[in-house]
């Protein structure tokens, strides 16, 4: 599928359903990135629904306080708890992660809604581009370091966890070059200060990073056993409000605010998008498994994803992801081994 501005246009401009809602009563839901913007909205969201616990994943400590404080201002709901985490640094991630091992419990909706865009090379403690390691390396981790918590979770309570990662309709723009598809590291590639020494290499990477995620899911399920029952999606919650695009100069300021006066849906409507990918199907969740959700409904995803060298691509960035984590934590080894199929019919 190739993206359309018509079809975008019109579902900008669309009257958007109202927020689903189920009963998340003894429920537990994790929500990174959950201090302003979709993920704080979502938040609101889950907390009108009672879960027995809403834990807010957030970089900031004073920032995540006032989020929790709002929140409970908001909606009424008092059992909100901040967790700190750090996408850009994996070490806070590992400490979630062995804090999640020793307090968390059951673990029944995870949203990884957190990411970075940015125009702008840098690199992170751990040598990695931002945005490349914030949206597609420690996402992932943390994607796997607590998936053995929502198997035993699956397992005890006979509930079907969810794991939503937002992406973006921006995955239909960027495509791979031949020597991409051909790179054995392409991560690596992509991380690289010589890759990403063109403007224009950085221009597209928040597209990129979206397109990755859709990866990720698609492989993460491919290799989850059919028996296993475990939901992971990606999303795009449309085009809102958003300080993603803070970095804009010149003339593209300009155009980005007359767009969001003219199309942009607020954060709370682009939150609802997120919220029923965490919570719809109640009936048969299984409709949304490795599935990219757009408009309330499965889409078919990029033709870049779908073509046989997309396949590839999918397949060996897996691998190489897979072999980037373990070396960050070897509990990633271990999941892989206990839960998922190392390989795959192509």
């Amino acid at each position: 599928m190739k993206f359309s501005y018509g079809s975008f246009i019109t579902q900008q401009r669309r009257r958007q359903p109202p927020v689903a809602k189920v009963d998340l009563t003894g429920k537990t839901v994790v929500v990174v990135g959950a201090n302003t913007g979709l993920g704080f909205e979502a938040s609101k969201h889950f907390a009108s629904m009672n879960p027995g616990r809403l834990i807010l994943a957030c970089r900031n400590e004073s920032k995540g306080k006032a989020a929790v404080e709002k929140l409970k201002a908001e909606t009424g709901y008092s059992k909100a708890e901040l967790w700190l985490i750090d996408l850009g640094d994996f070490s806070s991630v590992k400490q979630f992660a062995d804090r999640y091992e020793r307090e968390g419990g059951r673990l029944d909706i995870l949203v990884e809604n957190a990411a970075v865009g940015t125009f702008t090379y840098s690199t992170t403690k751990d040598g990695w581009e931002t945005s490349l390691q914030v949206n597609n390396l420690s996402t992932p981790l943390l994607a796997l370091l607590l998936l053995p918590a929502m198997v035993k979770t699956a397992q005890e309570h006979s509930t079907v966890p969810r794991i939503v990662v937002v992406s973006s309709d921006m995955h239909y723009t960027v495509s791979l070059s031949k020597p991409l598809l051909k790179d054995p590291h392409l991560l690596k590639t992509l991380s690289s200060a010589e890759y990403c020494k063109s403007s224009k290499i950085m221009r597209e990477r928040y597209p990129l990073t979206k397109l990755f995620n859709v990866f990720f899911v698609r492989a993460l399920n491919a290799r989850l056993p059919s028996s296993t029952p475990i939901v992971v999606s990606s999303l795009n919650p449309g085009y809102c409000y958003s300080e993603l695009r803070r970095e804009l100069t010149g003339p593209l300021v300009a155009a980005d605010w007359l767009m969001e006066k003219l199309l942009a849906f607020s954060t709370e409507v682009g939150s609802r998008s997120i919220v029923w990918t965490a919570v719809s199907h109640q009936e048969d969740p299984q409709v949304l498994r490795g599935e990219y959700v757009n408009d309330y409904k499965v889409q078919e995803v990029s033709d870049t994803v779908l073509t046989p060298e997309g396949v590839k691509v999918q397949n060996s960035s897996w691998d190489e992801l897979i072999q980037i984590l373990s070396d960050v934590d070897p509990r990633v080894t271990q999941v892989v081994d206990q839960y998922l199929s190392r390989s795959i019919d192509l």
